[in-house]
């Protein structure tokens, strides 16, 4: 990304980088408990609420017949949904780039002279890494979900899309708030620390100049922003401020509102394990002639980043069905074991997989489709059924296969190798000819002692692999009469 610069900026990290990360981690007893404790724990409440099997199948086909419905007739619904929103008086801008989209919300900060931007949570906002562009054209960008206030406070990106501050003990949520709070006396009592975080917060809602939330779902044919949220902060973002702006992908898309009702309810299951979330705000004008509260003016920005090329193509279009949950990131063998830092992306874990290469191109992404055992376990809780991997496979040829013209993804075959092809070509000839695999496997076992003690890899983690003395077929024949 190419966000203005600022000290505390934490841009995304390349891909050659995430083994390290990944190994640090790991070797992090402490981390490693924390998350696998939080994860057990949400994986328990949502098993807790789908308790009939039928049910949760019967809503997860729903879900993904409303999402496929939607996608395949995004560009109308766009449109329909520009219309009826401009209709309500409310401002639609269009981004293609997260530059672009900087450009816009700076812009529409700069023309109220605003020094104060309140933020509800946001993963677009992440994504195009918006606190550290505003924050070097000179507006304060504060964020009001409590998760996402600590992370922000210890200059870090979020670890998970849903409980962004998860890695976080209340230890060194104490230490944070005594340490960037004025006047806080270190108190590692919970109850006591979300009154500190909620009484700053408060009174930032009372003197900023724009509020910027992130939308879940967008009504085409009602002009209707919806947003769930559990802390209230979103209707103070949104409601508080005299100007408000939503941003979202351009996949977030719904044609009717009777859509919303199931994607609720596998949302709020799916992610932390409730019937329903505490708010779910409705956004369809600013403030009206007589109306008491509520913003004067809001604007949507949709953004592109990449969904445009993932929705060209028929398989890779289902990456964009998913309505952020998370619930594939707390199933999930390898992020369970490093959390979402590792990654260095905005989105991690199975999700974040699929759709960063689309984002930031497979030359930054094309070693993370391979950090996954392909289990299976993302795509069986995926409460909208994106067979992730599937597109996990898909990535990897994406990235392994020799470039070629009229690629479907950028960066097509940024980890391809002439000399990793040229042995697997070697290897699938000897285990394609009977002949071949015999005298490479009497070779082998005669010549062990020349077997490399380092190979790539796989001796980073484990021992070296070296032929057995005898092949199988030899103690074979030794043991017939």
């Amino acid at each position: 990304m190419n966000a203005p610069q600022t000290p505390h900026a934490l841009h995304f990290m390349p891909s050659e980088g995430f083994r390290a990360r990944a190994k640090d981690v790991v070797e992090n007893p402490f981390l490693r408990q924390s998350f696998r404790g939080a994860m057990d724990f949400l994986m328990s409440k949502r098993a807790a609420q789908f308790p009939d099997p039928e049910e949760l199948e019967s809503l997860r086909r729903l879900g993904e017949r409303i999402r496929q419905y939607n996608l395949a007739k995004l560009p109308e619904l766009l449109e329909k949904l520009e219309a009826n929103l401009t209709r309500n008086g409310i401002n639609v801008h269009w981004a293609e780039t997260p530059e672009e989209a900087n450009a816009i919300i700076l812009g529409i900060c700069q023309k109220h002279s605003a020094k104060l931007m309140v933020k509800g949570k946001s993963m677009v906002s992440e994504e195009i890494e918006l606190n550290h562009a505003a924050e070097a054209a000179g507006i304060g960008a504060l964020e009001s979900d409590m998760g996402e206030y600590i992370v922000q406070l210890a200059h870090e990106k979020p670890s998970h899309i849903i409980m962004p501050a998860i890695h976080k003990t209340k230890e060194q949520i104490a230490k944070l708030f005594h340490e960037n709070v004025p006047g806080v006396e270190y108190t590692d009592n919970v109850d006591a620390l979300i009154q500190i975080g909620r009484q700053v917060l408060r009174e930032k809602f009372e003197i900023a100049d724009i509020g910027l939330s992130g939308v879940n779902f967008a009504v085409a044919e009602t002009g209707t922003l919806c947003l769930v949220e559990n802390e209230g902060n979103g209707r103070m973002c949104t409601t508080a401020p005299p100007v408000h702006i939503a941003i979202t992908g351009i996949e977030k898309i719904v044609e009717k509102l009777e859509h919303v009702p199931p994607l609720l309810s596998l949302l709020t299951r799916s992610a932390t394990g409730q019937n329903i979330s505490t708010y779910f705000n409705m956004i369809s004008s600013p403030r009206k002639p007589g109306e008491k509260d509520g913003p004067g003016e809001v604007h949507l920005v949709l953004l592109d980043n990449g969904r445009s090329q993932a929705y060209a193509d028929e398989q890779l279009r289902k990456t964009l069905q998913c309505i952020r949950c998370g619930a594939c990131m707390n199933h999930c063998p390898v992020y369970t074991r490093i959390g979402g830092h590792a990654y260095g992306t905005t989105y991690p874990g199975p999700i974040g997989k699929i759709i960063s290469p689309h984002m930031l191109g497979l030359e930054a992404t094309a070693t993370m489709a391979t950090a996954s055992s392909l289990c299976g376990a993302c795509g069986e809780v995926c409460p909208v059924k994106i067979p992730i991997p599937e597109l996990l496979i898909r990535l990897r040829e994406e990235s392994f296969t020799a470039p070629h013209a009229n690629p479907a993804m950028r960066g097509q075959g940024a980890g391809y190798s002439a000399r990793i092809s040229a042995v697997w070509r070697a290897w699938g000839a000897i285990y394609g000819s009977p002949a071949l695999y015999r005298a490479a496997s009497w070779l082998a076992s005669r010549f062990r002692w020349l077997t490399p003690r380092k190979q790539a890899g796989w001796t980073s983690v484990r021992t070296p692999l070296q032929p057995a003395p005898k092949r199988l077929r030899d103690l074979i024949k030794e043991r017939k009469p």
